[in-house]
């Protein structure tokens, strides 16, 4: 056993981890609303039927044949009903970096240029996902399911993404005021991460 005396010193910055100071914060989890809630019971419901592929094809080595298509669609219904939840939280994808350099009156002009264009974006796909829908009478090829009611689904989600546009505009137009025109109100405090 050796002493402390022989023990070697540990290399310089290396040191065991310390636990974090958010640890012990509460999680805030205050902007969880029912679609969340559909769109993670969708996310397992996937997740089920592609672990039932693996284990019939490459376990059972007897695969199911309805599974890989229905995977196909739950996984459609992941990304538009996660898109509703992005668009409800304004959290899409956005380059952000251009706002930097404007001026407050250029951000609140280039916000709300951003949200006519997703509303108008978002609605028009729903009208396209809709005449999509009404013209397809094609059937799935492994379940008895028709595969307008996938476009259905689609168009809803899009539907619901273009209230939401809506409802972001009004409040910008309003409140005059979003976390890009003004990042330094909504910048975050270190506090409830």
């Amino acid at each position: 056993m050796a002493s402390d005396a022989q023990r070697p010193e540990p290399e310089a910055g290396i040191r065991a981890e310390e636990p974090s100071a958010l640890s012990s914060e509460p999680v805030d989890l205050s902007d969880i609303r029912w679609s969340d809630g559909l769109v993670l019971f969708v996310f397992w419901l996937l997740s089920f039927v592609v672990f039932l592929q693996f284990f019939t094809r490459y376990v059972l080595n007897n695969s199911l044949g309805w599974t890989e298509e229905v995977a196909r669609f739950l996984l459609i219904g992941v990304t538009f009903i996660g898109s509703v939840m992005a668009a409800r939280k304004e959290s899409h994808i956005a380059v952000e970096l251009f706002y930097r350099y404007l001026s407050r009156r250029g951000r609140y002009v280039a916000q709300l240029t951003v949200d006519v264009i997703s509303l108008v974006f978002f609605a028009t796909m729903g009208w396209f996902c809709a005449e999509l829908a009404t013209k397809t009478q094609q059937m799935m090829v492994s379940i008895d399911v028709p595969k307008s009611w996938i476009y259905w689904g689609v168009t809803a989600c899009f539907a619901f993404m273009a209230l939401y546009a809506l409802l972001a505009l009004v409040r910008h137009l309003r409140t005059g005021t979003s976390r890009l025109i003004d990042p330094e109100r909504f910048a975050l405090t270190g506090t409830g991460l």
